[in-house]
């Protein structure tokens, strides 16, 4: 039998540490709440679900198909986005320079509805 993660060892309850508030694009990011930025951030909700083979399973990355328990989810647009990294967030979420292409990560600038690193 698996114990409840909050009776792990380096586990806490995520309703301990984390907070959910909306940025003003509507996107929830799933980070430590208090962190100085313009976000509030909340945490990814463990599901404890039981595989066959009696181990919990991980949330699994939408880009990459990692599973990793230290996984986190993205809120856009109302639907939600599972990544292992932020690499794979940029990689899929971020949008791509109008002129160049590359992903903008940051403030960026946005004109007449393009974005422009």
């Amino acid at each position: 039998m698996i114990p409840p993660a909050s009776a792990r060892a380096g586990h806490v309850h995520a309703d301990a540490m984390f907070t959910t508030d909306p940025s003003p694009a509507g996107a929830s990011i799933v980070m430590p709440a208090g962190e100085a930025t313009g976000f509030r951030w909340h945490s990814a909700r463990t599901v404890q679900t039981i595989s066959s083979s009696g181990r919990a399973a991980m949330a699994r990355c939408e880009v990459c198909g990692n599973d990793y328990d230290k996984a986190f989810e993205v809120t856009l647009g109302g639907q939600r986005h599972t990544f292992d990294s932020f690499e794979c967030a940029i990689h899929k979420m971020a949008p791509a320079c109008s002129h160049c292409g590359c992903k903008v990560v940051g403030h960026g600038v946005e004109a007449h509805g393009k974005f422009f690193c």
